[in-house]
């Protein structure tokens, strides 16, 4: 037999160790032998083995990698191993692959490949490869375990260090730094800004001067890009079509007629489905935090909307909390520029507070953690899900730790200048994840149930209906090579102990998860959701995040209870410190 094994070419990718193979077959296997040529970045090491006896069908090649006395131990990433039986008067034979892609550490001991394609635990006809499936599996459930983070949300793995991923887990983040020179005296300065002209020096000055931000400039005081907002930007997951009012928003037809169409009515306009609806119930009695010694404030507002007949969703009421009172006023368009404007603001503040926990950490990080710890635990290498599934969630876990280490943690962002800091943390996370549903993960549903998917001008919807549909499709085909029926669904027992992991350490048993499977169309649309949350959705919910003045992380003023002025809504702003430390 010869062997051809392929060192991944990266530079890093050699070690000085030397390793040990042997070949696994249905009939028997070979001792281990050493590969004497050095495992260089890029090289490929011929061997030649001898078997003593029958090997049968060729299952598996055994890997170790054995630390060279008095030389770093370094990881090896492996690329593959191709073997070829050779018989007397032949030349060598098509090549037998067995892929390995990853990283290999003397101390995990031995490594087994398999060659072949994909398939369910069901079909396996080898018990050697039965057997290899569940130690891979044990292996996994050894080194990552669960852990409660919060109570009442989705589990996270049990990791106190980036070290303890293994290298297969982890990668090096090769981001570009933005230029903060402009940033850094500012930085210390406490004071409040004395004027708009102030913040929009810095923002141009920051690196952030682009076509986007002078747009964003030019256009965010304005009513209808308030509601453009809603629905393109980096949180278009919360407004709703509204046909009956909140009992809690005190506001009136009388009010606002002068906002509608001459002869419409707010009935009618229900009636019509053009009011809509943001309500930021999840953040009422949510504790505020204390930065650098002072109060900070937050706001449950509730927010109606109009489709104009020019197509323009625009805001029409602000009420800043959630239970209507004299010292509670309802803001309208009509109230002086300063004071609409710092209604639209505060909401703008309760929807920081909303996208950064809720839309983007609990919806898509937490999301993929929890499935990236699930597929590992459950799903061997081999499952065809396992592989449909990873190259999504893979770096989640080293993104989640360090978020948990720093981004949340005590001294952290959310500690030294978020409103909702750690304590709201607990309670937003909690309540939240007790509240989502499944239907809202999966986009038709979510927004046919939120009455957007025929908006003008909602571009999320349309390009998010877009992608769900290529996913599908994509999802659709790759579970018709591997179950060809329902039963195949309903017998995978992998799979089902996968579902179960994901419901135990999940969200709420009220959420609509599915528990099991029974066809392919359910399994099918739960997978879609996972890849479009872990991908698509946070695309959209991260690389659109702008810093237009609205979108303020904290107040150091409460909300207004009467109307204010020009320098009042200065006041409600953070201070150069915090605006520079979360920006």
């Amino acid at each position: 037999l010869g062997l051809a094994v392929y060192t991944s070419p990266g530079p890093t990718c050699g070690t000085f160790s030397h390793l040990w193979l042997s070949l696994i077959g249905s009939q028997g296997e070979t001792p281990p032998i050493r590969v004497n040529d050095h495992l260089l970045s890029g090289s490929k090491c011929l061997v030649h083995v001898r078997a003593d006896g029958p090997l049968g069908q060729l299952l598996l090649v055994r890997l170790k990698l054995e630390v060279l006395t008095g030389f770093p131990n370094l990881d090896w990433h492996c690329s593959k191993v191709e073997v070829c039986r050779m018989s007397a008067g032949q030349k060598d034979t098509e090549a037998q692959v067995f892929h390995c892609d990853k990283w290999l550490q003397a101390a995990e001991g031995e490594v087994d490949l398999r060659c072949g394609n994909l398939c369910l635990l069901a079909d396996e006809t080898e018990e050697k490869l039965k057997l290899q499936r569940l130690k891979q599996l044990q292996r996994h459930q050894e080194l990552i375990r669960w852990r409660t983070f919060i109570e009442g949300a989705p589990a996270c793995a049990d990791l106190k260090s980036l070290s303890e991923l293994g290298p297969n887990l982890n990668f090096t983040s090769q981001n570009s730094v933005l230029d903060q020179h402009y940033l850094r005296g500012l930085s210390r300065r406490e004071e409040p800004w004395k004027s708009f002209s102030e913040l929009e020096m810095v923002f141009a000055h920051s690196g952030r001067h682009n076509q986007i931000a002078s747009f964003v400039k030019a256009h965010w005081k304005e009513d209808w890009y308030f509601g453009y907002q809603c629905l393109n930007g980096c949180n278009p997951l919360l407004v709703r079509q509204t046909h009956l009012l909140p009992p809690n928003l005190a506001v009136t037809s009388d009010m606002l007629r002068p906002f509608l169409p001459g002869d419409s009515s707010l009935e009618l306009e229900l009636q019509k489905g053009t009011i809509y609806l943001l309500d930021y119930e999840v953040l009422d009695t949510v504790p505020a935090n204390i930065i650098n010694g002072k109060q900070t404030y937050l706001s449950a507002p509730l927010c109606l909307l109009h489709l104009n007949p020019e197509g323009q969703l625009v805001p029409i009421a602000i009420q800043l909390q959630q239970k209507p009172d004299p010292q509670n006023p309802i803001f309208l368009p009509s109230d002086s520029t300063c004071d609409w404007l710092l209604a639209k603001m505060w909401v703008h503040n309760a929807d920081f507070q909303y996208h950064q926990l809720i839309s983007h950490y609990l919806r898509t990080h937490m999301m993929s953690e929890l499935c990236c710890i699930a597929t590992l635990r459950q799903l061997a290498e081999s499952h065809p899900l396992h592989q449909l599934l990873m190259p999504h969630v893979r770096t989640s876990l080293k993104i989640n730790l360090q978020a948990r280490g720093g981004l949340l943690a005590p001294g952290g962002v959310f500690d030294h200048a978020v409103a909702s800091g750690l304590p709201a943390i607990k309670v937003l996370l909690s309540r939240a994840s007790a509240r989502i549903c499944y239907r809202s993960l999966c986009v038709p549903d979510d927004l046919l149930d939120r009455g957007v998917h025929k908006l003008p001008h909602s571009y999320y919807a349309e390009d998010a209906l877009r992608v769900w549909d290529a996913l599908h499709r994509f999802v659709a085909g790759w579970l018709d090579v591997y179950y060809s029926k329902d039963d195949d669904v309903k017998n995978d027992l992998e799979l089902h102990q996968w579902i179960t992991e994901i419901n135990t350490h999940g969200y709420s048993q009220h959420s609509g998860f599915p528990q099991s499977f029974c066809s392919k169309a359910e399994l099918c649309k739960f997978v879609t959701m996972i890849i479009f949350s872990c991908s698509a959705l946070h695309a959209a919910v991260n690389f659109s995040q702008v810093s237009p003045p609205t979108h303020r992380a904290s107040r150091f003023a409460c909300s207004p209870r009467v109307f204010v002025g020009f320098l009042w809504a200065l006041w409600f702003l953070p201070t150069f410190q915090k605006t520079c430390f979360i920006d």
